[in-house]
């Protein structure tokens, strides 16, 4: 349904709208609002000034980004297209110095764009900035990005895990392992 409403008005929207969405204590329209910078994001293909106002907008309100699928279903398709032919150290800073787990989850999620184009190296540097990071949902991430690097090259996420998988979290793991044939799951998840 907000998918439906977003696709429907997203053309009239402007920042001030956007404001008072994020703003909400509904999650419905904090998540509508998102959405919404989204597709202006990604209609403003040619127009650089709208997509740094977007990306500007995103990055200066990710205390309202508060929720797994808010950041899911924003960063990687506006922060991650934003920055695949940029430098990326903008994600590893938040990554390593977010000030909530979203923040964290957003440097991470963001390479599913880097991921989709071929490029796997800052998901698995990522991945190891979070290796150890308390937070379950933070696990669930950066084995979901993991096990997509890993449907790209799984070679590359073999390498990645066969020193780690032993410390990693069990989530992490049995997500990063997920697309594994059985035996091979089996003898990654008896340690």
């Amino acid at each position: 349904m907000t998918r439906a409403v977003v696709k429907e008005c997203w053309r009239e929207v402007g920042f001030p709208e956007l404001e008072e969405c994020l703003g909400s204590e509904y999650h419905e329209v904090r998540l509508a609002g998102l959405l919404a910078l989204v597709e202006i994001f990604s209609h403003a293909k040619r127009d650089a000034v709208t997509r740094n106002r977007c990306v500007d907008f995103y990055l200066s309100h990710t205390c309202k980004i508060n929720n797994w699928d808010l950041v899911d279903l924003s960063c990687y398709p506006l922060l991650g297209v934003w920055l695949l032919d940029k430098d990326r150290s903008l994600l590893y800073d938040l990554a390593r110095n977010g000030e909530t787990i979203w923040e964290k989850r957003i440097g991470i999620v963001s390479t599913m764009t880097f991921i989709r184009n071929g490029q796997l190296d800052d998901t698995f540097a990522i991945s190891d900035i979070l290796l150890n990071h308390p937070h379950d949902l933070i696990h669930k991430a950066v084995g979901w990005l993991l096990r997509e690097a890993g449907k790209r090259d799984k070679q590359a996420l073999v390498e990645y895990l066969e020193p780690r998988f032993r410390s990693m979290p069990r989530t992490m793991l049995r997500y990063s392992i997920e697309k594994f044939p059985e035996e091979e799951r089996r003898r990654y998840l008896i340690r």
